[in-house]
């Protein structure tokens, strides 16, 4: 096949490195904002806190310009951070690498993970080199909650095929047993029922955990679809009884890998809102958190330096170029990273008013019937911006009120209209079936249907499916799993 030339007109759309940066600081809530200036200000030497206005290195922009003699190009010292690896000088690269290592070099967590804790209980064990292997290869296969996730046969055929390490299933459920001793209990279950025992048999007995350990054993299956009435009957016991057996139950960790994350999560989910609103004498008043945000500038010492650079550039050598290009880029980089925070700060402010002003009502009362419906087109609508930059503004921002902090998305709802045509925010109806489902007859709980009934009769049309959907949506269980005795 021969080889041709040929030339094509196209269009193609780019985002400019200040709108890549603009994108990647409003997805950011303000906690990791925090951390991303802090990183930047490190990164960028160019880059300092504070207010003192500096000159504008603008006027030097123009100095430099493309030639056939090889001279730096305004588009290489304008493109900066955002050109391939090979365009990339060497020193560049090397401050790169020093940087990435440098991150790599943090440790995440100095916690100890289940796994660490199973194994230093394991060394306290006497077991031979082989079957400690093996009960190591057992450990590696408990996942974060606690359960083994591998049959021992599954087990056995690999420690055979990459260890070399044959090993019978008997000899697994010894080694397991061994495990499932360990801290804390239940670990190392294969089913839930399995995890429970465990944790019953570890309990002192008593009348009540003897009967617990033989409903879990045999009657499990009526006990997790809450058939009291059958397990009763059977076991000859009466409700005082059963009730005392259901608490030692439910009073079990059906997860018990998970407490070792529990001081993770609880830093993660700690919630600093992006955004204050307040009312004083029945007006609003709207803040962004910027309480650990710092003012930024562009480092004058820069500044002068490209200056001084631009004042000799006729006499100025290949290593010269090199600085001035190392200069430009972070002077750009700074400006750039500065813009982009004014313009995420405006974003922000622009489409939390809109926000605010459409959801009035609920700011000034914290009457969660006072919700209106509102979608991201709305907000977009009022604010001029795209829908994905609303999605992107409302993606992990939390707002703080007179009543407590909200997540933005909290105040998003589909419409939903009365039997005299009102328009209604489904939150409204989330509302009113939360309200009457704790406060039904426990005994007798509120089937969909029925809660179906009970909003038509107050005026809400709603379909028993789309009683399913809110209900799972506020993690509530169905009517035969809330059955109490």
């Amino acid at each position: 096949m021969a080889l041709k030339q040929q030339l094509q007109l196209k269009q193609q759309q780019r985002l400019s490195p200040l709108q890549m940066q603009v994108i990647k600081l409003t997805e950011l809530p303000v906690i990791e904002l925090e951390e991303r200036i802090k990183q930047e200000l490190e990164d960028n030497p160019a880059l300092e806190e504070g207010l003192e206005p500096t000159e504008d290195a603008s006027e030097f922009d123009d100095d430099y310009s493309a030639d056939d003699d090889g001279n730096i190009s305004q588009e290489d010292i304008t493109l900066g951070d955002y050109m391939n690896e090979e365009e990339i000088p060497d020193y560049q690269l090397r401050e790169n690498k020093q940087v990435s290592s440098r991150q790599e070099e943090i440790p995440f967590s100095v916690a100890s993970s289940l796994h660490e804790y199973l194994l230093e209980q394991l060394r306290e064990c006497e077991f031979k080199e082989e079957d400690e292997k093996i009960a190591e290869y057992i450990i590696g296969n408990i996942d974060e909650s606690g359960y083994l996730d591998r049959s021992l046969s599954a087990i056995s055929d690999d420690l055979i095929f990459q260890q070399n390490i044959d090993v019978s299933v008997s000899r697994l459920e010894e080694l397991l047993n061994v495990i499932q001793d360990f801290e804390p209990a239940g670990i190392g279950a294969r089913s839930l029922q399995e995890c429970l025992l465990l944790q019953l048999k570890r309990k002192e007995k008593t009348e009540t955990t003897g009967v617990a350990i033989d409903i879990i054993t045999n009657y499990f299956d009526e006990f997790s679809k809450r058939h009291y009435d059958k397990i009763i009957k059977h076991l000859g016991i009466d409700e005082v009884q059963m009730k005392d057996i259901i608490q030692e139950i439910t009073t079990l960790n059906p997860k018990p890998g998970n407490s070792w994350g529990d001081s993770m999560e609880a830093t993660l989910s700690t919630i600093v809102p992006d955004f204050i609103v307040e009312s004083y004498n029945g007006e609003l008043f709207l803040s962004l958190n910027n309480r650990n945000i710092p003012d930024l500038r562009v480092s004058r010492e820069y500044s002068d330096m490209l200056k001084g650079y631009a004042d000799n550039k006729e006499s100025m050598s290949n290593d010269s170029k090199n600085a001035v290009l190392f200069v430009k880029q972070k002077l750009d980089s700074a400006r750039w990273f500065i813009e982009a925070i004014k313009q995420r700060q405006d974003t922000l402010q622009r489409t939390m008013k809109a926000i605010m002003d459409m959801q009035y009502d609920f700011f000034l009362s914290g009457d969660e019937t006072q919700l209106k419906p509102m979608i991201l087109k709305d907000v977009a609508e009022r604010t001029g911006y795209d829908i994905s930059t609303i999605s992107r503004v409302s993606n992990s921002k939390y707002v703080q009120t007179n009543f407590g902090i909200y997540s933005l998305k909290y105040f998003f709802s589909e419409s939903m209209q009365t039997d005299s045509g009102e328009e209604i925010s489904s939150r409204e109806v989330k509302a009113i079936l939360k309200e009457c489902i704790e406060n039904e007859d426990k005994k007798k709980p509120l089937t969909d249907d029925r809660l179906s009934e009970i909003l038509k009769e107050k005026g809400y049309i709603i379909a028993r499916r789309t009683v399913a959907k809110y209900r799972e949506q506020m993690n509530l269980p169905v009517a035969r799993l809330r059955k109490e005795i």
